[in-house]
């Protein structure tokens, strides 16, 4: 809850379809896309678009929709139209972390290239983009908006040394954009009739695939010889089931691959530099994901879950309920209770028509919408010693009123315990946090946070114990990786090497996972 009040935003939200078998196909590809793209709402509110094309040919038919605002809002019906016919497309839902929040900075971008016009989605922030602005301007290349997309598309527009004029190099190409910029990115980018996935090599950001099957198959989940109708990337595997789709795997840190309406096709897998290990934002765990998706072989609901658990074993307190401010804490909630073995109750009520206050990057607008937000179940907790589980206190100027309300409205007690760390540093690499300076965990109040904030205890939830949550169950499942002829050897590149995992936990820590460049 105070991670969503306090201006912490999530990133953006990549998505892409392609039909298999014949074309013209009969699947709906933008409608596919616009779907996926709602149920990747979350990631961004502040635009969206979508670029299909029919995939004929060297020079096949591109059309392009973007807008500002919700995905709903922007895709019309009259506005889907503009996008047929079509046999593939990617989309993009945005919340501006470079850039500002304008038509121009909308993506998809599409360029034109020596090979014809590619289409990029992007989702990330890239943490060298001041050295690659400026380098990308010093050898002549025009750069129109703020948008670190925009330089990522100009880079793989870059002409590798050996290319031929009549076969493009999407590996060099891509591999190029990996040497100059080691993260944070996820991919899709589109050419004539394929779309290419990746993911930096410090697998910052999420994407995964899935598979279409038919809509009779979908109980079956298609787990045997359900007739494939096509494929799609995304950046989460949420939104799946809504379009008739079946997860299929996860795309590997640094892995480049080929999605064409024939099959999915691993090119290669760029290694880390020095052996470093993976770097998973561990914040897509702990709020900004949407609980029912999948990373790294486990559902974010079952991770916060165990946040709860853990955070029961290191910070019990003498009560009678446990609640939660609603409603991305619920799971942690639900864990806490269940290890302590007190009851669940509910304490506040949603008013689910005011919507998420950051949405309005203004910061009175979000502060009157915080008080609009909650109505209070005062029947449920009056005499009581109540357990609020959060998910975060950045600031401390949501939860306190929050505090102040359930004890006007009769609680006995009101102990915070919070399902995350404290969060200290800056992120560079796609999560907007406010300044070191604003994070109540930099503050002088921070020493003495109960009294701050109106709460008869705080205790958060241990950096080891975070970590412990999120690997405690993680399957790491031995993909095999295909090359184009062959399977790639475990040379440093293949798969002991991306077993090696790990996750970015710099705003907790302020140990980034590579060197920042200004």
């Amino acid at each position: 809850m105070e991670l969503e009040e306090s201006g912490i935003r999530e990133e953006c939200g990549v998505f892409g379809c392609i039909s298999s078998g014949e074309w013209p196909t009969q699947l709906d590809v933008p409608h596919v896309i616009t779907l996926g793209l709602v149920g990747l709402q979350h990631r961004g509110q502040e635009s969206a678009g979508i670029v299909t094309s029919d995939g004929y040919g060297l020079m096949p038919t591109i059309r392009t929709h973007k807008g500002m605002g919700l995905v709903n809002h922007v895709f019309t019906e009259d506005n889907l139209k503009k996008l047929y016919v079509s046999n593939l497309g990617i989309g993009h839902t945005r919340y501006a972390t470079t850039g500002n929040c304008e038509l121009e900075n909308c993506q998809p971008f599409v360029v034109e290239t020596l090979h014809g016009k590619i289409a990029v989605a992007h989702n990330g922030e890239l943490i060298n983009s001041v050295h690659l602005r400026r380098k990308l301007l010093r050898h002549g290349v025009g750069l129109s908006t703020g948008s670190d997309s925009e330089m990522i598309t100009q880079l793989l527009a870059y002409t590798p040394p050996h290319e031929k004029d009549d076969s493009p190099d999407w590996v060099a190409r891509i591999k190029n954009l990996m040497k100059e910029a080691p993260t944070s990115y996820s991919l899709l980018i589109m050419h004539r009739d394929v779309i290419y996935a990746v993911r930096d090599p410090y697998g910052n950001r999420p994407l995964c695939i899935g598979r279409l099957i038919p809509v009779s198959d979908i109980n079956g989940r298609g787990k045997n010889n359900s007739e494939t109708e096509g494929w799609v990337v995304s950046s989460e595997s949420c939104s799946f089931l809504s379009i008739g789709a079946v997860y299929y795997r996860e795309v590997l840190p640094g892995e480049i691959v080929k999605i064409s309406r024939h099959n999915v096709q691993t090119l290669d897998v760029v290694p880390r530099s020095g052996g470093d290990p993976v770097a998973f934002c561990i914040f897509e765990y702990v709020y900004f994901a949407r609980p029912d998706s999948i990373f790294e072989g486990q559902m974010v609901y079952t991770v916060r879950h165990r946040c709860g658990q853990q955070l029961a074993i290191e910070a019990p307190v003498d009560a009678d309920l446990v609640s939660t401010v609603p409603e991305s804490a619920t799971p942690a909630a639900l864990g806490y209770a269940g290890k302590c073995g007190l009851p669940y109750v509910e304490v506040l009520c949603k008013n689910r028509y005011v919507g998420r206050t950051f949405i309005q990057p203004n910061m009175r607008l979000r502060q009157l919408g915080v008080a609009k937000k909650f109505g209070v179940l005062s029947d449920n907790f009056k005499g009581k010693r109540i357990v609020l589980i959060d998910d975060s206190i950045v600031r401390g100027n949501t939860i306190s009123p929050i505090i102040k309300l359930l004890k006007e409205s009769g609680a006995k007690e009101v102990h915070i315990r919070v399902a995350s760390p404290p969060i200290r540093f800056p992120c560079y690499m796609g999560i907007n946090i406010p300044t070191k300076e604003e994070l109540i965990a930099n503050r002088p109040e921070f020493d003495d946070l109960a009294k701050y904030i109106g709460a008869n205890s705080v205790v958060y939830l241990s950096v080891e114990g975070l970590i412990s949550s999120v690997q405690k169950g993680m399957k790491l499942k031995k993909q095999k990786i295909e090359k184009q002829e062959n399977i790639i050897q475990e040379n440093g590149n293949g798969l002991k090497y991306f077993e090696k995992h790990g996750h970015c936990t710099a705003c907790l820590t302020g140990d980034y996972p590579v060197k920042l460049e200004w």
